[in-house]
């Protein structure tokens, strides 16, 4: 699966979202911008997009709520470990309440991974980072285990966050 990401104002990203009906686009607005995600197997219609390629997910996107992006720079050579840590979580954002949709996004052609996760709102994903599941999630290693795990990270991560804007608006 492939999901693509595209940059514009509301009522442009809205009108090409609406020219598509049958791709699974979801319309989302930020601070300063509005994103569109293209979540398909074939290509993607947009011009000049962010490219990735879903390493896992669960949920579908429903366009009505949070959504939060970690946006993680991995080296090359961490790419296979970041991987293999999500492909083997203990799952538990998904029994999370207000939890919709969860993907982790390989870039196709920067070194930043994505972790998307939609919510019913920004009060349910609040909850969630201060669940135990977050804390078991987000854990650090034993104390002396650090000294045999590699830095896999080229940079710091950072957090965007975005809204469903509703129709009628």
């Amino acid at each position: 699966m492939n999901l693509y990401m595209t940059t514009g104002t509301y009522g442009y990203m809205k009108k090409l979202r609406d020219k598509y009906p049958n791709e699974n686009m979801v319309v989302m607005q930020g601070e300063n911008t509005t994103l569109v995600l293209h979540e398909t197997e074939g290509k993607t219609v947009f011009q000049t997009p962010r490219r990735y390629e879903v390493v896992d997910g669960t949920g579908e996107f429903k366009e009505k709520g949070f959504f939060v992006m970690n946006n993680i720079p991995v080296t090359e050579e961490g790419r296979p470990i970041f991987e293999h840590r999500f492909k083997n979580r203990a799952g538990a954002i998904e029994n999370e309440p207000g939890y919709i949709a969860f993907r982790v996004l390989r870039p196709r052609d920067s070194d930043t991974y994505v972790v998307l996760t939609e919510w019913e709102s920004p009060n349910f994903f609040e909850k969630w980072k201060e669940s135990q599941a977050f804390s078991q999630a987000h854990s650090k290693p034993a104390e002396g285990a650090a000294e045999k795990r590699p830095n896999i990270f080229s940079g710091s991560s950072y957090v965007t966050t975005y809204t469903a804007k509703p129709e009628d608006e």
